[in-house]
């Protein structure tokens, strides 16, 4: 199993960037796929989530600039974000858990994003 994130970057604030997250090995439609970032000095956490049925989640603090998708014929998620923030800078990874077995759980390698004021 591979998750290979790309699409990380450097962005002034205001702008827009998409990560993408290429899925080898399971496929999304029957896991529910994540997207976590961590920041300097601080915890991983969770910022959007898209289940295998199709539906999402959201971490407060990106509501409503954020969007999770996907494209099922490329097995590949992408996290939109826009009005993007200093406060986003972080490493994003991807994440996949199946919906079957718990113990599965995948991690990718993480794609930077860098946003200037």
């Amino acid at each position: 199993v591979q998750l290979q994130a790309s699409g990380g970057g450097l962005v002034q604030a205001g702008g827009s960037l998409r990560v993408s997250c290429l899925a080898s090995g399971i496929s999304v439609v029957t896991y529910d796929m994540g997207w976590y970032r961590q920041a300097p000095g601080k915890q991983r956490e969770l910022v959007a989530t898209l289940t295998g049925g199709g539906n999402t989640n959201y971490a407060a603090a990106v509501k409503g600039r954020f969007t999770i998708s996907r494209d099922i014929a490329k097995n590949t998620v992408y996290l939109q974000m826009n009005s993007l923030k200093p406060e986003d800078t972080a490493v994003y990874y991807c994440n996949a858990q199946s919906m079957l077995v718990s113990s599965r759980n995948f991690w990718g390698q993480g794609t930077l994003v860098t946003v200037s004021s």
